[in-house]
């Protein structure tokens, strides 16, 4: 199973669909709060060069902003 990392805020509902989508495909993710985690805010920072949330990390490799099913269904190789 590839290891899916979410930069997230809680008051994002796209951060919300993100996680819910995944619960339903039951694919296991690591949700990382970056409104009060400064580490993990930098380190998204540093991967995408923005703010924006959600921040979607697939195997370390993949990364997607924003909720885009057809990006992460690539990426994953699903439907």
């Amino acid at each position: 199973m590839p290891r899916i990392e979410i930069y997230s805020t809680p008051t994002c509902s796209f951060c919300k669909m993100s996680k819910e989508y995944f619960k339903s495909k039951n694919i296991e993710y690591s949700d990382y709060n970056v409104a009060e985690d400064a580490v993990r805010r930098q380190e998204m920072i540093e991967k995408t060069g923005a703010m924006s949330v959600p921040v979607i990390v697939i195997d370390g490799k993949t990364v997607i902003i924003g909720f885009n099913k057809s990006k992460i269904n690539a990426a994953l190789g699903i439907s």
